[in-house]
């Protein structure tokens, strides 16, 4: 199909703009970048045939609420962009098809990161983002197939949803049929149900699916990206989807998956692609949160084939509000979207809703009592939240609020080092609020490019604080630095839930340890390296001397050498580690000027962690 688009005014009704402009879609034209409201229009020859004589518009991420318009005249009205739109053309189509989809910005609170000063106006265009395409059907088809997977003990069932268009009268059976994804030898099963429809009416069939000692889905660290394929057929059609069988615990501490104690080591994406979900885990992540956004099925689909775990967040950040009753189809949405998921482990349903810290503060005497004092006032009810919070599916991991010490998030947002303090104060703040168990945030800022001409998402004020406002290594290697030590300071202290923020710039400068176009910053490889599943640390670099702490996040022992090299004193000492475990196996000197290296190694597995001292 080609399209044209055209930025128009945000009222409702049919647009009739000046232009129209040939666009891709689906995308975001960056001609329309800061519209409120963008209008896309293409015209096909008549879809059907003889032999397919219906058609369904499939539109998908449209951006964020859209009208659609047929030769015309209003069809549908949409407000929910992660969830699929489709719309039946029966009835509407002549010899020429006219579409015309118009996508304006939320005006209920329900815009999210992508209304907010974190991404330039060209990644915030309004309109249909993910896919776009018309499908031509001989006549019943399958509207819709969602599937969730739970498992209790060793017995797994899944619950599967099939909706159908009847285009004639219906009395029969729908075959459903479970199989392992991929080249595993394992039985498949099938089983069948009745249906029966009135011509041109819609039903959803209901089914339960046993799957005896169902194998599971892992994240990469701890196992393989076990899988199932749910079919569904009825009278020579068909339509399939994935899912995958994990349990995510996040409770009293500690973190366990698959009944498995372990840790989630994270990045949050600020604007999530599957591409992103690689290069979480080349930097040895095993989650990634997908900020204050709803994530495409590409993504999700990345997430399951990376052994990457989900966390994602309603629409929701800062002064951001949302109704309750609004908030809570959101939330049963979600459900019905994300449910099939293996990787999905906890959704967010207001991330950041106070800012105590809008001027950063130092790190001596007065400034902590500055911050005990501005965390004292923020105080905030979640009582909204945790109402929306209750219609998101009991499987899924709840996590209504995330945000700053004080007012008693759910996952804490923590910025020693940036925002406040220095990144040594991060022992302190854990002394201080020992009831953290979860970090949705922690980093720094630094410059990604030479050259800074679009600065979306950074606080410069707060960057200059810190490093040189114009030398790109200074600044990258400052961030480097906050980074290493709170990453390794959170691992340290056993905190089992850990999200850096983030993966990757928006725009010349940003919180990413990645450039805009995907370029490693210094910061990259540290914290790759405070992630290694099997890694040693310092407890406190800035010491004479420090414990050395190895960690293990594996489900194997552990058993090899820990070598040291301080420059004051070198030698070595055999180890063993349990399963998902982490000790003190020595106390070494440090300098006070020069170079650390800690070496872990086995006959076949070498990791080092260097610390620059001084």
């Amino acid at each position: 199909m080609q399209w044209r688009g055209a930025a128009i005014e945000s009222q409702a009704g049919y647009p009739d703009p000046e232009q129209w402009t040939p666009v891709e879609v689906p995308g975001r034209p960056d001609r329309f970048a800061g519209a409120d409201a963008v209008a896309y229009r293409t015209v096909v020859d008549d879809p059907t045939t003889a032999t397919e004589p219906h058609a369904v518009l499939e539109l998908s991420g449209c951006y964020a609420e859209t009208t659609v318009w047929c030769n015309g005249t209003e069809i549908v009205t949409h407000d929910r962009y992660f969830e699929p739109l489709r719309v039946r053309l029966d009835g509407y189509v002549e010899d020429e098809l006219e579409l015309v989809v118009v996508c304006r910005r939320p005006d209920d609170g329900a815009g999210g990161v992508y209304e907010t000063d974190l991404l330039p106006d060209r990644e915030t265009v309004p309109g249909i983002w993910w896919d776009a395409r018309i499908r031509t059907y001989q006549g019943t088809y399958f509207d819709r197939l969602s599937a969730t997977p739970r498992i209790d003990g060793t017995e797994g069932t899944i619950d599967v949803q099939a909706t159908i268009v009847a285009t004639g009268a219906l009395d029969d059976r729908v075959t459903f049929s479970v199989r392992p994804a991929g080249d595993r030898r394992e039985r498949g099963m099938m089983e069948r149900t009745a249906v029966e429809a009135a011509t041109d009416e819609r039903v959803t069939v209901d089914h339960e699916i046993s799957v005896r000692e169902p194998s599971l889905w892992w994240p990469h660290d701890l196992g393989e990206q076990n899988r199932y394929v749910v079919t569904a057929k009825l009278d020579g059609i068909e339509k399939s989807t994935t899912v995958g069988f994990c349990e995510f615990e996040h409770d009293d501490g500690t973190v366990r998956i698959n009944e498995t104690e372990t840790s989630a080591r994270g990045l949050n994406l600020l604007d999530a692609t599957p591409e992103d979900v690689e290069r979480a885990a080349d930097a040895n992540a095993n989650l990634v949160r997908t900020h204050a956004h709803l994530p495409s099925p590409a993504v999700v689909d990345a997430c399951e084939r990376e052994g990457m775990l989900l966390w994602i967040d309603l629409p929701q950040t800062g002064e951001q509000r949302i109704s309750v009753e609004r908030g809570r189809k959101l939330a049963s949405a979600v459900g019905d979207q994300y449910n099939r998921a293996g990787s999905l482990s906890a959704v967010t349903v207001h991330d950041d809703p106070v800012d105590p810290f809008d001027a950063p503060l130092g790190s001596g005497f007065l400034d902590r009592l500055r911050f005990r004092w501005r965390t004292w006032r923020s105080s905030y009810d979640a009582s909204d939240d945790r109402s929306i919070a209750a219609a998101l599916p009991g499987a899924v991991e709840s996590i209504p609020v995330v945000g700053p010490p004080g007012i008693d998030a759910d996952a804490t947002t923590l910025y020693p080092g940036w925002r406040y303090g220095a990144a040594d104060d991060l022992d302190w703040l854990l002394e201080r609020y020992p009831a953290i168990d979860a970090v949705a945030e922690f980093g720094a800022g630094a410059l990604g490019a030479d050259s800074l001409e679009a600065l979306a998402g950074f606080d410069r004020r707060t960057h200059d604080a810190h490093a040189d406002s114009d030398d790109v290594d200074a600044s990258q290697r400052y961030q480097a630095t906050v980074v290493k030590r709170v990453a390794e300071g959170l691992r340290n202290a056993g905190i089992p839930l850990v999200a850096a923020f983030a993966l990757r710039d928006s725009a010349d400068a940003g919180m990413g340890v990645l450039a805009r176009d995907g370029e490693r910053k210094q910061a990259f490889e540290a914290l790759a390296s405070a992630y290694e599943p099997i890694q040693a640390t310092l407890a406190d670099p800035h010491a004479s001397e420090s414990d050395v702490i190895v960690h293990n996040a594996l489900d194997t022992r552990f058993t090899g050498e820990l070598q040291w090299d301080s420059g004051a004193s070198s030698d070595s000492v055999d180890v063993t580690i349990d399963t998902n475990a982490r000790a003190t196996v020595e106390t070494i000197e440090i300098p006070a000027a020069g170079t650390v290296t800690l070496t872990l190694s086995t006959a076949d597995r070498r990791v080092e962690n260097t610390y620059n001292i001084g």
